[in-house]
């Protein structure tokens, strides 16, 4: 890995896939720049939401998340870019949408805190910890992006400043 260049997990729960918004919120993460290097389309078990979610585990609202997050397909990806973790979180808004700016992806598609259409890893050691819950090593691509460069010097160059 080159310098400050980071992974997360973005994953639009079932909701999001119902209502066919994977596209435009990939669209978000590919104009901002992050590159895609995992990607899958899976209905997720109670065993890996379980260790997922598992600081969650003893809440009551835990088996309403459980049946939310199996009632259809989920689509995990691993985007990589700089300071990737923080500026996903502030893309994807406020967990909560009545909170959640516009323009932000639950500003802008979600309607209630139940139904908030995407996860993103809070921090860096929780994506590290999401990423190897959901992926394969295997299946985590390292691949050059054709304005990688261009846009690493780009951040090198901001960070000698």
């Amino acid at each position: 890995k080159r310098g400050n260049v980071e992974r997360t997990l973005i994953a639009v729960k079932p909701d999001g896939v119902q209502r066919r918004l994977v596209g435009q919120i990939m669209q978000r993460f590919e104009q901002r720049g992050f590159k895609l290097v995992g990607l899958k389309m899976l209905q997720v078990s109670d065993d890996l939401l379980s260790q997922h979610y598992c600081e969650l585990r003893t809440k009551p609202f835990y088996p309403r998340l459980l049946h939310y997050m199996t009632s259809g397909p989920v689509v995990a990806m691993v985007w990589e870019g700089h300071k990737v973790v923080q500026t996903s979180r502030t893309m994807v808004g406020h967990t909560n949408p009545a909170e959640a700016q516009a323009g932000t992806v639950r500003g802008d598609f979600s309607f209630h805190v139940s139904r908030n259409v995407v996860h993103a890893s809070d921090s860096l050691e929780g994506a590290q910890r999401e990423i190897q819950l959901w992926f394969q090593r295997k299946e985590l691509l390292n691949w050059d992006c054709c304005d990688q460069t261009i846009t690493c010097e780009w951040v090198n160059l901001n960070i000698r400043e």
